[in-house]
C-alpha cells in the first residue's frame, strides 16, 4: 500500500509550514518538536541556540515563509506490512518556482503524526529520476546493505566524511563523481585546512552519528535515490603557546567570547545522493549542514582569572 495519498501528503507539508513558522517566531522548541524530528530538529534547535547567543539588537527579525505544497513533487513509496511510513518531496519556498529542496517526512506512530526529519538544498533544479508506477507511486528499496546497488548509505556516509577529512583522497573521489556538492566538500577541506597558515591547524573527522535512518527510492535506471545524514567535527587549534583563537559572534552561544587554544565544532548534516545499480560512482546531489555544538579549553591566562 502507498504510505499515504497525495492529498494527505500535501496536507502534511502545509501543516509543517504553518507550525514551523509559529515555532520559529518565538523559538518554541516544544512546538517545533511536533513537526520536526531527527537530524532536522537538531539542526533547527542549534539555529535557535545560535540566535539566542546574540545580543537582542543583533538578532534579525523572523520572516515567515511557506512551502508551496500545491506544486510539490511527491515521491510516495509503496510499503510492505509493518514498514514505517514515510515519503519524500521536492519543495520550493516560493510559489511557482522550481523545487530547490528535497525533504523526507516520516510518521511517528507513538505521536500519531507526521514530522519532517531531513531536508537538503539541491545544487540543480534537475530532480532525480525516481521510478513511478502507473498510479504515480514510488518504490522503496533498502538503503543499507543492498547488494543490488553500487553503494549503500553507509558507504556514502564514509565517502562524505573522507571528502571533509582528506579532500576525498581515500574513498570520497572513488565513490562520487565530481558534482557541485562533492567539490564543495573538498573545497571546505582544502581552504579551511590551510587558513591559519603556520599559526594553527584545522582537522576534520567523523563523529558519533545518532541519526542512522536512511531512506531510498528506486530510480528509472534501476539504481536509487538515497537520503541520509552524517555528523562530523572540525577542530581548530593554535600551533604553539602564546596564540589564541577568538570565537566569532555566531559562536557566542557556545563559547561565550572566551579565547581558546582549540575549538571543536560539531556539525549535523543531511545528504542526498543518486546511486547506480552497478559498481560505478554515485552522485552527491546536495547536502546541508548546521553547527550544533562548539567547545574547547580556554587560554591559560583566562583560566587563571576565572
Amino acid at each position: 500500500m502507498p504510505a499515504l495519498s497525495a492529498a494527505q501528503a500535501r496536507d502534511v507539508i502545509t501543516r509543517y509550514s504553518k507550525i514551523n513558522n509559529e515555532a520559529n517566531t518565538g523559538r518554541d522548541r516544544r512546538l517545533l518538536d511536533t513537526v520536526e524530528d531527527g537530524p532536522l530538529y537538531a539542526m533547527s534547535v542549534s539555529d535557535y541556540t545560535e540566535t539566542e547567543g546574540l545580543p537582542t539588537a543583533d538578532r534579525k527579525p523572523y520572516k515567515p515563509w511557506y512551502y508551496d505544497s500545491a506544486n510539490a513533487k511527491l515521491y510516495i513509496p509503496r510499503l510492505g506490512a509493518g514498514q514505517n511510513r514515510w515519503f519524500a518531496a521536492a519543495l520550493s519556498d516560493q510559489k511557482g518556482k522550481e523545487p530547490s529542496r528535497l525533504a523526507v517526512f516520516a510518521e511517528r506512530p507513538q505521536h500519531k503524526r507526521w514530522e519532517m526529519v531531513s531536508v537538503v538544498d539541491l545544487d540543480s533544479p534537475d530532480l532525480p529520476d525516481v521510478a513511478l508506477d502507473h498510479d504515480g507511486y514510488a518504490t522503496a528499496v533498502t538503503a543499507d546493505g543492498n547488494k543490488h546497488l553500487g553503494a549503500d548509505a553507509k558507504l556514502l556516509r564514509t565517502a562524505i566524511l573522507d571528502n571533509f577529512a582528506t579532500g576525498g583522497t581515500n574513498t570520497g573521489t572513488k565513490v562520487f563523481i565530481p558534482t557541485k556538492a562533492s567539490k564543495r566538500q573538498i573545497e571546505v577541506h582544502d581552504k579551511t585546512g590551510t587558513r591559519y597558515g603556520d599559526q594553527g591547524t584545522t582537522v576534520f573527522a567523523g563523529a558519533a552519528n545518532r541519526y542512522t535512518d536512511a531512506y531510498a527510492l528506486k530510480t528509472t535506471d534501476g539504481g536509487a535515490l538515497i537520503l541520509f545524514s552524517h555528523t562530523h567535527t572540525q577542530t581548530d587549534a593554535v600551533a604553539h603557546s602564546g596564540l589564541q583563537i577568538n570565537p566569532g559572534r555566531d559562536d557566542r552561544a557556545w563559547l561565550h567570547d572566551v579565547p581558546r587554544i582549540s575549538i571543536t565544532y560539531t556539525f549535523v548534516c543531511n545528504d542526498a545522493a543518486t546511486v547506480p545499480a552497478k559498481a560505478a560512482p554515485s552522485r552527491l546531489i546536495g547536502y546541508t549542514c548546521a553547527r550544533t555544538d562548539a567547545s574547547g579549553p580556554p587560554v591559560p591566562s583566562w583560566s587563571d582569572r576565572a
